[in-house]
């Protein structure tokens, strides 16, 4: 059956806050759980948010906050879009259908939305390091606060993840529990040697009877407990067949565990809470847990947009034009077949990002390297200095925790690397953590990288063939979503010389210079203003952020009013860029630039949070105005 069953909602409204939650009995739990879960569902298919790895967390959400004395102890949900039952618990139920719409709560943990949000988490891996922060902060003050790291949906992946754990574990003292969620999963299914270990490891059954012993006759007495603990490290050696990787790093491992037996969950976290020490649990969850469909195409339900709650049924959006993904997952897999040195880089992305495209022809050309972007752009160099030519697809957001790796690695080596930037520019709900805002500026002023953006579907294929064929780096940025309905599939490749634009269309009153999709924007603004006034304007549409056109923008120059538009940040943006250069050799025309400003940008629809910006195409429609 796809739909879940039909239930009343005889806890859910009860419950406004952890005081409340803790006044149901242990019996009550499982009830209020399927409640819960039943509430996600309803409203994640009427406003889509991140289903399956809330749905996988809500018992784990829900013992934490049944146990540990919230907001006083801390819990740091990572990756942050499981935590939507911590939402609903800690008073924001009633706000929920609000969930990542512009002036709504946010669809992560954020420490300005609330004071149960210990720390804001949008990115993955981090949870470790900033629980040990503040379990280190608590202790220094002489304050007695319980901290909670929760790990999963792939984050325990991440590279930071283990720094964390190796700080972390270096003092005894340090009172952190660290929950390792584990359903197997990132966003795709999860890759690498972890995986594997994880499936396997637990310390041995003659040990974790020991200790569930101990906790049973002693938990109500705690000086005893801690006794027996001393007790339990003496002989801890003798009874343990093999080592964990956890307990090597010094953190007390309890595992593996049911994570949807929430009456075994409170009972073990109120006997961890007794430990005053580095100590992890590992549990077992299946993400998307409850609704069928979920639970059978785990990646799909990730995010599955809009759905029917009864049948599962997803409801298609709208425009048909192909997505930017999968004209690069198309294009990338048709050059791959004619060029073997072509092989594909993701970090744990490979359906968002449509690698799998080729992965399924060719798995053994494509690599998914986990919630590691360093390790992928590295990797990627070390591929590149074998002699093959590597795509590194990652969105332009996480490609930030690779910057050193892309300076020191692949641009001072000058080595062939094409580095694909999904999610550019403002993509809407997910906010300012995903926003692809900064990424024509940190590029660009790396030297030796070519940085190109295409406007439409065609330019990407063109694009990517050219970046394939260049023996440098290079690095193309685009959009989230649905491109422009311009015809590609097919489409003969052309090679785009590097660092020449195009001038769209010519004028007389003044000058726009784009990049990327915001050219559409421009374009369309353009269109109204001749359809109305005794005007022409020039557009050009740069194509390159790095090397610029100097030949364009001399051309450009003739005219003395200039607007640029982006869609990023304008400091150390292409507008900047234009200006400096027309600065520099003495040309000077008025130069305004549209773009997003010196702030972070909140969530929100696209076209929403580009008109808030101003350069949507009534925004850019109103600025020409101004300037003519």
């Amino acid at each position: 059956m796809n739909s879940i069953d039909k239930i009343e909602y005889d806890l859910l409204y009860k419950v406004n806050s952890p005081a409340d939650l803790k006044k149901l009995s242990v019996a009550q739990l499982p009830q209020y759980c399927r409640e819960l879960r039943r509430y996600i569902i309803e409203e994640c298919s009427k406003n889509p948010g991140h289903l399956a790895s809330s749905l996988g967390a809500v018992e784990l959400a829900v013992a934490i906050h049944y146990v540990y004395d919230t907001p006083d102890d801390k819990v740091v949900w990572d990756v942050g879009h499981q935590a939507y039952a911590h939402k609903i618990i800690t008073g924001r139920r009633d706000l929920f259908p609000t969930n990542r719409k512009l002036g709504g709560i946010s669809g992560f943990p954020r420490m300005s939305e609330s004071e149960y949000d210990a720390f804001g988490t949008g990115h993955a891996s981090t949870s470790i390091s900033a629980a040990y922060g503040m379990a280190k902060a608590a202790e220094m003050q002489g304050e007695k606060r319980k901290v909670v790291a929760v790990i999963g949906d792939g984050a325990m992946t991440g590279g930071l993840a283990f720094e964390g754990l190796n700080n972390a574990g270096e003092k005894k003292s340090t009172d952190i529990l660290v929950i390792l969620n584990d359903n197997e999963m990132s966003i795709d299914e999860g890759t690498g040697a972890l995986k594997s270990y994880l499936a396997h490891v637990s310390t041995s059954r003659h040990y974790n009877r020991f200790k569930r012993r101990l906790w049973n006759l002693f938990s109500h007495i705690p000086p005893l407990l801690r006794l027996c603990q001393k007790a339990g490290n003496a002989v801890k050696q003798g009874l343990l067949q093999n080592s964990n990787l956890f307990e090597s790093l010094n953190f007390r491992y309890f595992g593996q565990i049911d994570g949807h037996n929430i009456e075994e969950l409170v009972r073990i976290l109120s006997a961890l809470k007794q430990i005053p020490e580095p100590k992890l649990l590992h549990v077992i969850t299946v993400k998307g847990k409850g609704y069928t469909p979920a639970e059978h195409n785990q990646p799909v339900w990730h995010a599955p947009g809009c759905f029917n709650p009864d049948t599962g049924e997803r409801i298609p959006a709208s425009n048909s034009a192909a997505r930017y993904q999968d004209v690069f997952g198309e294009t990338l897999l048709e050059l791959a077949r004619a060029d073997r040195r072509i092989v594909g880089i993701t970090p744990a992305m490979p359906s968002g990002c449509s690698l799998n495209i080729m992965m399924r022809e060719m798995p053994d050309r494509c690599f998914d390297v986990g919630i590691a972007e360093g390790h992928a752009v590295t990797f990627s160099a070390g591929l590149a200095a074998g002699g093959l030519h590597p795509v590194c697809n990652i969105y332009s957001s996480f490609m930030q925790r690779a910057y050193d790796n892309i300076i020191h690695d692949v641009a001072l080596q000058r080595l062939p690397v094409t580095l694909c930037i999904d999610r550019a520019g403002i993509v809407g709900e997910d906010g300012a953590t995903h926003h692809g805002s900064f990424d024509l500026a940190y590029l660009s002023c790396i030297p030796d990288i070519i940085v190109a953006a295409p406007m439409n579907e065609l330019e990407l294929r063109n694009m990517l063939y050219t970046a394939v064929n260049t023996p440098s780096p290079y690095a193309i940025r685009y959009p989230r979503g649905c491109g422009e309905g311009v015809e590609w599939r097919g489409v003969p490749f052309e090679t785009i010389p590097t660092g020449k634009g195009r001038r769209l269309k010519d004028g007389k009153n003044m000058a726009v210079i784009t990049i990327g999709t915001a050219g559409n924007l421009a374009a369309e603004a353009i269109g109204r203003i001749e359809n109305r006034y005794p005007v022409t304007i020039a557009h050009y549409d740069l194509r390159f952020a790095k090397p610029l056109d100097e030949a364009l923008l001399r051309e450009a120059a003739r005219f003395d009013r200039i607007l640029t538009v982006e869609d990023g940040i304008l400091r150390g943006g292409v507008g900047e860029a234009v200006a400096k250069f027309f600065s520099d050799n003495g040309l000077t025309p008025h130069v305004r630039s549209l773009g997003i400003d010196d702030k972070f940008v909140e969530h929100g629809t696209v076209a929403q949070l580009q008109a808030i910006c101003g350069y949507d195409a009534d925004g850019i429609e109103r600025t020409i105005k101004e300037m003519l």
